[in-house]
């Protein structure tokens, strides 16, 4: 099948990769000229896991290939999917420029009839709205489609999850329609649900809201823990343990972050509110969350006050193991907050240390080891739960260190451990292992 991709972030990408691996004729197109002549010399934009090999082993082929004319690839496309970033506004409001501008290009150039599959996360009422843009920018009366195709892919594991997904959705007007994309993805043999289009737009963002509502209700029960002397660890286990539940994200620490959760909540909370309801449970998903930070950096201030001079070692930038994606990352917040409270940052990530020098404050310092960043640390900060970090040598850690003292931002660690080790531990929803 013959299939664009319009887009080349981490879901434009990935999805064409593993389209072509699948044995398609794919075009990936992208108006960043830049970026495309990164992917045309082989390298990535985007830190992933297995990305760079199987994008090579497809150009190679000749099943994949990068271009800059959106005209091009719809004229030679059975399918196109949008693929485009949907930022928030300041309100919450999802922005559907990109969307809007792609749409209108697909109008122009298409010649046939062709399906238009929206993958980019989109508020409810999407699939009319570029129904409606394509239809006005027409230059003659074309037959099309459009379904909605909403994507589950996690960074850090995307390609995995777009070849083993949980399910796909696929939100078409008639089951005809819905049949080629069945085709499509066929070859992976995984469950498979047809909706009207706007039930697949509310599926995704129904699935990511109640995964942010998890992870806020554990951080919640972290607070209580630490003041009744629970150790919330256990509470997650058995808690995690009901089947009605499950142990998937509820693992107390820093909040969520990154391109999605953040965005997706709020614009729910936005449409609700624009069709008429007050969505009161998520506001207070997003609240529990935006307070995390301050938490954890009221109990840095309460072991270590004055910060003046003192140096901070930070694990961890990316807002995720496994990636180098730093949007919405808790470590942004918790640097800003260090410097402000004249602490001196040493910061290192495995693979996200080049992203973070355009956005973080210049005064940061960065260490090429773990090790380096403690180097005659009075404490380490534990921000991002890698496991080069996991199965670090805590023994090697704590002898760098001018103070044997740890915060612990995601629970990486276990204070029995610590204690024994000689830390001075502090982490999320635990009793706090004190110096002896």
């Amino acid at each position: 099948m013959n299939i664009c991709v319009v887009g080349t972030g981490y879901v434009g990408l990935v999805t064409g990769a593993v389209f072509a691996d699948l044995g398609n004729d794919v075009v990936c197109i992208d108006k960043d000229v830049e970026k495309i002549a990164v992917l045309r010399a082989g390298r990535m934009p985007i830190y992933e896991p297995g990305l760079e090999e199987m994008v090579a082993r497809n150009v190679a082929d000749g099943r994949l290939a990068f271009r800059t004319d959106l005209t091009v690839g719809v004229r030679r496309s059975d399918i196109v999917f949008i693929a485009v970033g949907t930022p928030p506004k300041t309100d919450g409001e999802t922005d559907l420029g990109a969307v809007e501008a792609v749409a209108k290009g697909i109008g122009q150039a298409m010649e046939r009839y062709t399906v238009i599959a929206n993958k980019s996360t989109v508020p409810v009422g999407t699939g009319e709205f570029v129904r409606d843009v394509i239809t006005r920018h027409q230059s003659k009366p074309v037959p099309f489609d459009v379904v909605s195709n909403p994507e589950f892919l996690r960074e850090g594991s995307a390609i995995e999850d777009t070849l083993r997904p949980d399910r796909i959705v696929i939100g078409a007007p008639t089951q005809q329609v819905a049949m080629t994309l069945l085709e499509l993805y066929a070859p992976l043999e995984r469950p498979m649900i047809i909706t009207d289009v706007p039930s697949a737009e509310m599926i995704k963002y129904a699935s990511n809201a109640f995964l942010a509502t998890k992870i806020s209700f554990i951080n919640g029960v972290a607070n209580v823990c630490e003041l009744a002397g629970a150790d919330v660890a256990q509470v997650m286990k058995g808690v995690g343990l009901d089947s009605r539940i499950g142990p998937a994200f509820l693992q107390a620490g820093l909040g969520y972050g990154g391109s999605c959760f953040p965005k997706d909540t709020d614009s729910l909370i936005h449409t609700a509110a624009s069709l008429g309801y007050d969505f009161k449970l998520l506001r207070a998903v997003v609240d529990v969350n935006r307070e995390r930070v301050t938490h954890f950096l009221d109990t840095i201030l309460k072991v270590l006050a004055p910060l003046d001079d003192k140096v901070i070692g930070v694990l961890g930038l990316a807002f995720k193991p496994n990636t180098d994606d730093l949007r919405e990352a808790r470590s942004l917040e918790v640097v800003a907050q260090l410097l402000a409270a004249g602490a001196t940052v040493r910061a290192y990530d495995p693979v996200a240390i080049e992203n973070a020098r355009a956005v973080l404050p210049a005064t940061v310092r960065y260490a090429v080891s773990a090790y380096e960043a403690a180097q005659g640390a009075d404490a380490v900060a534990l921000v991002t739960e890698w496991n080069a970090f996991k199965f670090i040598n805590l023994e090697r850690l704590r002898a760098v260190m001018r103070r044997p003292l740890v915060f612990d931002g995601r629970n990486l660690w276990e204070p029995e451990r610590m204690r024994r080790l000689g830390f001075e531990y502090y982490s999320i929803g635990r009793k706090p292992v004190l110096p002896s």
